[in-house]
């Protein structure tokens, strides 16, 4: 019976990796994509005990977990330091050209706000973006942050996804859009340095695909490509922040990357996992920021518990235009250009209730 029931948990996994690959929308086929650290463990688990098993099964067992974990491991690699990092060290000097970001996912049932503005203030963050604040979030962060953020953009909601961006730096033209969905919103603003160049941040929060939220990841997916698109059609020097509601390491984000030609600076370093907060052994990288290639990284952190199902991140960026070249841009091609846009048309025209 160990054997045989072996063999069954080893095939689940294996199954539940190539489901992964799958382009499909359906909510619980990109959900494969998230746990791939906790599925390649489980793999590496189930190929040792095949060891104990008696044949076949074992066999089956052994082969189907060692097929998982070379898959799995394949895909995750990238995001630990045992891969070249996609982002360059920034070097010392030219502090007026270097931007502070952090971001909060901050949960809106969650109301210790004086941790959160405790560690904003010991940090000193240039741009501080919180997400899901609602309406009593916004009362905590304008009383904390007004005096020395000067410069926000606030959208309190109580469905989750509200947003709020408070700024030590002047803001160029900030506007809120709703990109995909009527009731999920995002900021696009010029951040203008100290040294007085302006770089464009995109802030971003998409609706998920889960059962509560979404049977599809459709519309999540055409928001970040629909982004991801117009940064390659105004290749500026751009950030873009926040929960995508997806892995690092999934279909759509590597999509989004080489459609807007951006870059992950985990890639080499990490996985610098955010969600879920109180649970150690699930874990996933869900807190993002991109940049694209006018950037290198000066230091990236996973700051404490705020009370909150994630952890904030704080990432240091210079603004080093003469070092683009040192970068390896990905890029898309035509077929995968095509598929964004189909994607992003797809995702306008169909009913966010379907």
């Amino acid at each position: 019976m160990f054997s045989i029931l072996l063999a069954v948990i080893a095939v689940v996994l294996l199954a539940a990796t190539l489901v992964a690959r799958s382009p499909l929308t359906w909510w619980w086929i990109r959900a494969c994509e998230f746990p791939r650290l906790q599925l390649a463990t489980l793999a590496a688990v189930t190929a040792l005990l095949a060891l104990l098993a008696s044949p076949p099964w074992s066999w089956i067992a052994l082969g189907a977990s060692l097929a998982t974990l070379a898959l799995q491991v394949a895909r995750i690699l990238p995001w630990t330091p045992f891969w070249p990092v996609q982002v360059r060290r920034a070097k010392p000097g030219q502090e007026n050209r270097c931007l502070t970001l952090l971001i909060a996912n901050v949960l809106t049932p969650n109301r210790n706000a004086e941790t959160l503005t405790r560690l904003i203030h010991e940090h000193r963050p240039d741009l501080v973006l919180t997400l899901e604040s609602d309406a009593w979030w916004q009362a905590q962060l304008d009383e904390a942050l007004d005096e020395e953020w000067p410069h926000a953009v606030r959208v309190p909601l109580d469905n989750l996804y509200g947003m709020h961006l408070y700024s030590r730096r002047p803001l160029v033209d900030p506007e809120v859009q709703w990109l995909i969905q009527d009731d999920i919103p995002s900021i696009h603003a010029g951040v203008t340095l100290p040294s007085g160049d302006v770089v464009r941040l995109h802030a971003v929060h998409p609706r998920p695909p889960a059962p509560n939220e979404s049977e599809e990841s459709l519309w999540r997916d055409a928001e970040l490509l629909l982004v991801g698109k117009a940064i390659h059609e105004d290749p500026v020097p751009t950030l873009v922040a926040g929960d995508l509601n997806d892995v690092a390491w999934s279909r759509t984000t590597r999509l989004f990357c080489r459609v807007s030609g951006m870059l992950d600076p985990r890639r080499g370093r990490g996985m610098y996992s955010t969600f879920h907060a109180s649970y150690r052994l699930l874990r996933w990288p869900l807190d993002h920021v991109f940049v694209s290639e006018h950037f290198t990284l000066k230091a990236m952190q996973r700051l404490p518990h705020i009370g909150s199902d994630h952890f904030p991140m704080l990432v240091t960026l210079c603004y080093r235009p003469s070092r683009a070249d040192e970068h390896e841009t990905p890029e898309a091609d035509g077929e995968e250009h095509r598929d964004a846009r189909e994607m992003i048309e797809e995702g306008k025209e169909r009913d966010q209730q379907d």
